[in-house]
């Protein structure tokens, strides 16, 4: 009876995963999407609970791990959401380590002949694949919070080394097989050593501007390692939800890949931050930035009859989502056209802009991505770019040499007039400059992004009536 409720909870738990990745799909049903998710993951750990014994270790457990949960998720910052997400995957690929570790020392079933060697190709693959997402995600983590250099470093016969790793790992399986005691558990853990390297280096030969592939990839690899770790304990529910994590993952990888021109294969073999990267001097930079002031802006606001509001990370930083919500409100209330153009990477991770405008309420019909805006562009009087910068840089159009040749940007130089509001002239997080900054149709509104935007906020307020509330047009 109690095998058959086990088994019960974990097919509505398989269901409602599914149904929770569907609502997550659009943001319309994304909120009932992440509490179908949640639904289904009490029911995993109940379930789960019933199967296994020594209680006081599962409720402490679990009671740590929802503390140390609840009290990140509160403090963490939307700014540090992709560092977290990176950590979240490193987790993922550390328990399949430990899983692997601790199912060889004391196998979780009694098995005899063929089984014994079929377990032990699903603890090494698993540890493999662990491992790889822990190093490889903790580099990304590293990378984004600049305690590494956000380019791509790129050591002496590189791929030489990874593939000698890759051999020695490939070899060692056969004396793990046969290894019997203590000799086994030094084979996988040599092999843990160098899988962890593996990953390690092929992270830090990725780019800053491809970082966003990376977090989506590390994010299919660590559903792979919750797969291989349902194998290792038997157990339906995680390969179920590995699958579903993993395939997803890759599948969103694929999609930015091919809306980011680049090559789905590199990024899994972890070097395409190489093939990203022209291959001569970029282009020097000529002329010189027109600075702006808000009143100017206010002007070229009130001029207008189609305005395009591009959002990046600086956005992020300042928490100028609202008051930039708040100019939308006035803008269309005075019957202009008001529209949002995401990047696919915005802000560093995919959906990171998404989640600031509707946490501002802004209306989901006016919030495009790039291919859906970049066509209007050439006939929209004034771009507005709020905080982003590798993502609106024309070099990586105009300029095959550049770091970014290749990757499709918002061609916000189409334009009539583009105003952009940052703190200095500084290039991005991939660490290049940005051309558009000095183009004839360029204006440079400097400083902090929220104190410009309520500026212009404070401006229109004045000179308008009371704007109702953003509504779907």
């Amino acid at each position: 009876m109690e095998n058959n409720l086990v088994t019960t909870a974990y097919i509505v738990a398989s269901a409602l995963f599914i149904l929770s990745l569907a609502g997550l799909s659009q943001p319309e049903t994304a909120k009932r999407g992440n509490l179908l998710g949640i639904l289904g993951m009490a029911i995993a750990f109940g379930a789960t609970a019933l199967i296994c014994q020594g209680y006081p270790v599962q409720i402490g457990s679990i009671g740590l791990g929802v503390l140390v949960g609840v009290l990140a998720a509160a403090r963490v910052a939307m700014t540090d959401m992709p560092e977290m997400v990176a950590l979240l995957n490193s987790f993922v690929g550390l328990a399949a380590v430990l899983v692997g570790f601790a199912e060889y020392l004391q196998p979780s079933a009694a098995l005899t002949g063929t089984d014994i060697t079929v377990h032990r190709v699903e603890i090494y693959i698993g540890v493999f694949i662990g491992i790889i997402t822990f190093t490889g995600s903790m580099i990304a983590v590293a990378k984004l919070r600049g305690w590494v250099p956000s380019r791509a470093v790129l050591l002496p016969a590189r791929h030489l080394f990874t593939l000698g790793m890759l051999g020695a790992i490939a070899f060692l399986i056969v004396p793990f097989l046969t290894a019997t005691g203590s000799p086994g558990i030094w084979i996988l853990a040599a092999m843990t050593a160098i899988a962890g390297i593996f990953g390690i280096v092929i992270v830090m030969a990725i780019g800053g501007a491809d970082m966003a592939v990376v977090i989506s990839l590390l994010n299919s690899y660590s559903g792979l390692a919750s797969a291989a770790a349902g194998f290792m304990l038997n157990n339906d529910l995680l390969i179920i939800t590995g699958a579903l994590v993993g395939s997803s993952g890759a599948i969103l990888s694929y999609i930015m890949c091919k809306g980011m021109n680049r090559s789905f294969i590199n990024v899994v073999l972890g070097g395409f931050g190489e093939t990203a990267s022209g291959s001569g001097k970029a282009a020097a930079l000529v002329g010189s930035a027109t600075s702006t002031t808000t009143g100017e802006v206010v002007d070229l606001l009130a001029n207008a009859q189609s305005v395009v509001i591009v959002p990046g990370y600086g956005m992020a930083v300042a928490q100028a989502q609202h008051p930039v919500a708040e100019i939308t409100r006035i803008l269309r209330a005075q019957g202009k056209q008001v529209r949002f153009g995401i990047h696919p990477v915005a802000g560093r991770m995919p959906g990171h802009m998404n989640v600031l405008l509707a946490e501002a309420n802004v209306p989901y019909d006016i919030v495009l991505e790039m291919d859906e805006i970049n066509d209007d562009l050439p006939h929209t009087d004034v771009v507005l770019v709020v905080g982003a910068n590798d993502t609106v840089n024309p070099s990586a159009k105009n300029d095959p040499n550049s770091p970014i040749a290749g990757m499709p940007v918002m061609e916000v130089w189409e334009a009539d007039t583009v105003v952009v509001l940052k703190r200095g002239m500084s290039s991005g997080y991939a660490g290049v400059e940005n051309p558009l900054f000095f183009n004839d149709n360029t204006l440079m509104l400097f400083g902090d992004a929220k104190t410009n935007v309520n500026g212009i906020l404070a401006q229109l307020s004045t000179s308008t009536a009371p704007a109702p509330a953003l509504s779907a047009a």
